[in-house]
């Protein structure tokens, strides 16, 4: 069989760290001096730190202070994950099915490399994963292809060979331009927002490796 590969993204997907973000940006807000609604939180679940703050304040920050701003947040993420942070319902289950049925599986995330570390040695997947693709190697977020086209590189497989594993709009959006297939998983987002995606499950415990071959034969 041709190869064939699935890219997961993390937050909501492998992880659901939604509500640790949604702490982390209320600490650093009231840290700042700036509020976080939760309507933009949820609106903006999945892109870079970059283009979240061009939402929160109305133009793009100086380079220098996004940079601080954005680390100074994801440390306070970190803080809040430690000791917290568990897979989601089939996920462990699902990657190590994947890898038996001979799918190169890469992680396409826009989270900083520190906190990818942190994420996947807390619910022990680092193993399964052949490359991994996080904001600190693309310059354009999320809905732009960049993250996706880079991890079906690294994987050595066109994106068309890829099933893309989303929870956010922007990411669906993301596999869409990249040319790959999409599962949607309803953690973050209502099921009739995922309806660009090829599949919308409520949960990987729903899926096999089988409906990935399903997808790709599309």
């Amino acid at each position: 069989m041709a190869g064939r590969g699935v890219i997961f993204d993390l937050d909501g997907v492998l992880v659901d760290s939604s509500r640790l973000h949604w702490e982390s940006w209320q600490r650093v807000g009231a840290e700042r001096g700036f509020e976080m609604s939760e309507e933009l939180f949820w609106e903006t679940f999945g892109m870079p730190n970059s283009l979240i703050f061009e939402r929160l304040f109305g133009k793009p920050l100086p380079p220098e202070e996004a940079q601080e701003l954005s680390e100074r947040k994801e440390e306070i993420y970190r803080e809040l994950a430690a000791g917290r942070l568990k897979p989601l319902p089939g996920a462990v289950e699902l990657l190590g099915a994947l890898k038996d049925a001979g799918f190169r599986i890469a992680l396409g995330s826009s989270t900083p490399m520190s906190n990818i570390r942190v994420i996947l040695d807390a619910v022990g997947v680092r193993q399964f994963f052949d490359a991994i693709v996080c904001a600190d190697d693309v310059t354009r977020g999320k809905p732009d292809p960049e993250v996706f086209l880079k991890a079906a590189e690294r994987l050595g497989l066109p994106p068309a060979r890829c099933v893309v594993v989303e929870d956010a709009v922007v990411g669906i959006q993301a596999a869409k331009a990249a040319g790959a297939r999409c599962l949607a998983i309803t953690t973050t987002h209502p099921r009739e927002k995922l309806s660009e995606a090829d599949r919308v499950v409520d949960s990987l415990e729903e899926v096999s490796p089988a409906d990935f071959d399903a997808l790709l034969a599309k």
